[in-house]
């Protein structure tokens, strides 16, 4: 049977991935990461004879190469987030990897990401896109939500997506947060999630401050979150994803509305997604 390597990040995404490659009765090879993937792939794979699981620190680049040359893996696909800051942990990278660090112009995700690919490339393991076996998750265009977002929203919108497009550029980071049209929050290392939070945390400090002098602000205070994919995405690694963990981040921010990217954005269970947002009264439009 042909076989599938397949570098687990951390979240559903693997999961996902995985059960989309074993429809295609392919046999899967999992490169699960100790420091990142869930510990329930585990379980998946003592299930399913088709799924071969090895376990491997983050650093060890070599190690990863020659299980994939062990199981005959000539195919490889990433699913899930390596977190960007653990480049600045305590992994020890091995040799191989530390010479592609030392050698690295810049140590942005692209960037790094890039590199892991050539010298897999070069070890005759080609990594291929990401949403290979998830097309059908990949957002449609259109309002997706009961609600469509109002005027004000719009506006925020087409502010926020000269924003996004501006940041992902530069490969700091994909999400924004927009208020009356201004910037609230800017993704950088620490997530969509996170970003969102920090500018619903940023409102809340707003509203004490005038809850202490009774007093309000006349701009509108709803979030719009924007999310893109890079200029030129390289659909291998670091797709912008959606899932319901995001929909709660914006219900506890304050966030009203949603602004994706259409056939670059892939939204994980996308039917509780929408129930999600519906029940919230957030809007949800991919362009």
């Amino acid at each position: 049977m042909p076989k599938l390597g397949l570098i687990a990040g951390n979240g559903r995404f693997p999961f996902l991935l995985l059960d989309a490659a074993r429809a295609h009765n392919l046999t899967v090879v999992v490169a699960a990461i100790n420091e990142e993937t869930d510990p329930e792939i585990n379980t998946r794979a003592s299930a399913d004879p088709s799924i071969h699981l090895h376990w491997l620190s983050l650093g060890e680049l070599s190690r990863l190469i020659e299980t994939f040359h062990t199981e005959g893996v000539t195919q490889a696909v990433m699913a899930g987030q390596v977190k960007h800051k653990q480049i600045f942990s305590s992994i020890r990278p091995d040799w191989r990897l530390a010479k592609l660090l030392l050698n690295l112009r810049t140590r942005s995700t692209d960037m790094l990401l890039g590199a892991i690919a050539k010298v897999l490339a070069d070890e005759g393991i080609e990594l291929i896109s990401s949403t290979t076996y998830l097309e059908p998750l990949l957002a449609k265009a259109g309002v997706l939500t009961q609600r469509a977002p109002d005027d004000e929203e719009e506006k925020d919108i087409t502010y926020g997506r000269t924003v996004a497009q501006a940041i992902a550029a530069y490969d700091l980071g994909q999400t924004v947060v927009i208020a009356a049209q201004a910037c609230v929050a800017v993704e950088a290392m620490e997530g969509t999630d996170a970003t969102i939070a920090r500018a619903g945390e940023l409102f809340r400090t707003i509203d004490i401050a005038d809850a202490a002098n009774s007093s309000r602000s006349t701009l509108r205070r709803s979030l719009t979150v924007i999310k893109v994919a890079k200029p030129n995405q390289d659909m291998r690694f670091d797709v912008p994803v959606i899932g319901v963990a995001t929909i709660r981040a914006m219900q506890a921010a304050g966030a009203t509305c949603l602004a994706i990217q259409a056939g670059k954005t892939l939204l994980f269970d996308p039917a509780a997604i929408i129930t999600a947002a519906d029940q919230a009264g957030i809007a949800i439009v991919a362009n």
